[in-house]
């Protein structure tokens, strides 16, 4: 499919017409899904409604010609969005200066991913733990539900983190208007009526379009009930951020794109490896952080949002018969003629409306709570780090969130790398042997809990030790630290009376040894070690 770092020149000049009405339809129900939704993410941005559609089209024309995956959905996310949104608070910018900011950041965020595809540096979005993310995501979630009550009661919060905004709401529902909380509360119950009971049914779709038809029919901005606004028709022009912008707010905008790096990233290989491996294909990733840097960078250029990959519009994009990236063109195009023809219906749309569309999405898009169950089931330690991701978001903001998250990681990456597991086996019947299993690399991070676990067994034997085997089968990397490190403790042996040799050596692990000039002996097998020092012992192995 790739041709180059232009895949749609290899696909579309031979594409099967029999495919078109698979993907036309997909288009046209993926569209039907991401429109009222990408309204309610532009509102988490901080972002007037028609730039989530922006971001949109642009997202999904971009990908369709840079992306290699043929069922992905790329725009705006309600991840993103909260990280985008968290940023703007973090600026503390007026809502006019918004747009900007957030272009800037997305701009940056598409530079970082061009760095990436330069660079083949597509692993970096390893550094975020799958538990920090989950948790980052929870927080961020809740943080979003949190900011969205005030518009289904018609009252007003503050606050500079997440409990102090529920607080200040809690103390404000005594001027609750009702009219807005009885229309907050119906389209509530709808949405999530639908998802319970219809789940096929785009009730995103249904709610805004009851929204806006009940709207006209009882004038409820006559009633005291805030609506969207004025929603200008037509395209956005291409503008660049003024460079004061980027002057201005660099401490903000450099980490809120570096998030969303991590994070888009992270969920665009997962989504299409999964697609690319169900239906039969394979995707480049390297060529992926050039469609990312694409998209990202064109929904910059137009006063968009960040974007990524919609797990949930890609599967309604499978589902409903996408075998190609056209079906995402279709999409991008559908999108356009929504701003160009329908754009300034919206403006009549209630905002407590849109506010159950944003809590509806966040909950059920960001909130995974099956997999902290499998954290807390499989690996206590994974689950609070998780946790502690989730209290940051809302003890702290997104942004300072997202550090935290990465800072989390980054610890547990520093403790699982300096605390190896290092299996041992004891021989037992007279003066001993014991076989030493490490696994993984020896080098300057590993090195020193080996030389503390074998201090430990060489003083603590009881009868004394005889030898000690190393058999280094699991270590596939040395470096200059690791290898002087065995000579280390070929002298730690010495004092103690104990021998040490090493077992299964690998090639390239030999060459830096005797580069190093380790002078231990070394054998073809566990067996022949033993066998070396205690020949009655070397049978139970």
């Amino acid at each position: 499919m790739s041709s180059g770092p232009l895949p749609i020149r290899g696909w579309l000049p031979r594409y099967d017409r029999g495919l078109l009405r698979g993907d036309l339809a997909a288009g046209i129900a993926v569209t039907a899904l991401i429109v009222p939704k990408n309204l309610g993410y532009a509102e988490i941005a901080g972002l007037p409604v028609q730039n989530g559609l922006y971001a949109a089209a642009a997202g999904a024309l971009l990908y369709a010609v840079f992306g290699t995956c043929r069922q992905i959905s790329t725009g705006p996310s309600s991840g993103l969005a909260a990280v985008a949104g968290g940023a703007v608070i973090a600026a503390g910018v007026a809502a006019d200066g918004a747009p900007e900011l957030v272009a800037a950041i997305t701009l940056t965020s598409g530079a970082l991913f061009l760095a990436m595809w330069a660079l083949r540096l597509g692993r970096i979005a390893q550094f975020l733990s799958r538990a920090v993310v989950t948790g980052f995501l929870a927080g961020a979630a809740i943080d979003v539900v949190i900011g969205e009550l005030p518009k289904l009661t018609g009252t007003d919060a503050e606050g500079d983190n997440s409990w102090r905004e529920l607080s200040s709401w809690l103390r404000s529902l005594d001027t609750t208007d009702a009219t807005t909380l009885a229309v907050g509360l119906a389209a509530l119950g709808v949405i999530l009526g639908l998802r319970k009971a219809a789940p096929k049914v785009p009730g995103a779709l249904v709610l805004v379009v009851g929204g806006l038809l009940a709207s006209a029919a009882f004038d409820l901005g006559a009633h005291g009930v805030a609506l969207v606004g004025d929603v200008p028709s037509g395209l956005p022009a291409p503008a660049l951020p003024d460079l004061h912008v980027f002057g201005d707010h660099l401490a903000t905008i450099l980490p809120a794109a570096v998030a969303l790096v991590l994070i888009g990233f992270s969920q665009t290989t997962g989504d299409a490896r999964a697609f690319a491996t169900r239906h039969g294909y394979r995707v480049d990733l390297n060529q992926e952080s050039l469609a990312q840097a694409m998209a990202n960078g064109g929904a910059g250029l137009f006063q968009g949002m960040p974007v990524s990959t919609s797990l949930s519009a890609s599967s309604l994009n499978e589902s409903a018969g996408a075998r190609t990236p056209l079906a995402s063109l279709a999409t991008g195009g559908l999108v356009l003629l929504t701003l160009i023809a329908l754009a300034p219906l919206f403006s009549d749309l209630p905002k407590a409306v849109l506010a159950a569309v944003i809590i509806d999405a966040v909950v059920f898009g960001m909130i995974d709570v099956r997999e902290l169950r499998r954290l807390y089931r499989v690996k206590r330690v994974d689950f609070a780090i998780a946790l502690a991701a989730l209290v940051g978001v809302l003890s702290a903001g997104i942004l300072a969130g997202v550090i935290i998250g990465v800072a989390l990681s980054l610890a547990w990456l520093v403790v699982v790398t300096t605390a190896p597991e290092i299996e041992t086996l004891r021989q037992d019947g007279g003066p001993g042997v014991v076989v030493v299993r490490p696994d993984g690399g020896l080098f300057f991070a590993t090195a020193d809990a080996l030389h503390d676990r074998l201090r430990e067994l060489a003083e603590a034997a009881d009868p004394p030790l005889r030898a000690i085997v190393l058999d280094l089968e699991g270590v596939n990397f040395v470096d200059s630290q690791g290898a002087a490190k065995l000579t280390e403790l070929s002298r730690l042996g010495e004092s103690h009376r104990v021998a040490l040799r090493l077992a299964r050596v690998k090639g390239p692990v030999r060459s830096v040894l005797e580069a190093e000039g380790v002078m231990l002996p070394i054998h073809g097998s566990v067996h022949e070690a033993v066998e070396a020092e205690a020949p009655e012992l070397s049978a139970a192995l």
